[in-house]
């Protein structure tokens, strides 16, 4: 129980850390109209925090298998687990992913599939 604990306490940490430090320092998209799209998407992870915590993935770099999902972050392949997926309507149209690093470990906080194209 401690384990879990811990592990959720440094999931709220990271997402907290790097909201102060990932924000939109030049301001470019503070007047964006999908802004408040961003600032309120969530997976069953939570809050996705913001843009510009997230990374858009090229289409080599995702695929669905098998009902399931997988991204390429750092030349590794890394399952998406099914809580992070984003059902809604993908606004932005391209695929995004927002990783979380704990240590050596990366893990998906949201991931929102775009159209493949």
């Amino acid at each position: 129980m401690k384990r879990i604990v811990f592990g959720m306490t440094i999931i709220v940490v990271a997402c907290l850390v790097g909201s102060v430090t990932a924000r939109d320092v030049d301001g470019r998209y503070s007047n964006s109209p999908l802004k408040p799209w961003f600032d309120h998407l969530a997976s069953g992870k939570g809050l996705c925090c913001s843009m510009a915590d997230g990374a858009s993935v090229a289409d080599p770099d995702w695929e669905s298998r098998d009902g399931h999902y997988r991204v390429r972050i750092e030349n590794s392949w890394v399952d998406v687990p099914d809580d992070a997926v984003i059902t809604e309507p993908n606004l932005a149209g391209r695929t995004m992913v927002w990783p979380v690093r704990f240590g050596d470990e990366i893990s998906i906080r949201c991931f929102i599939p775009g159209s493949m194209t």
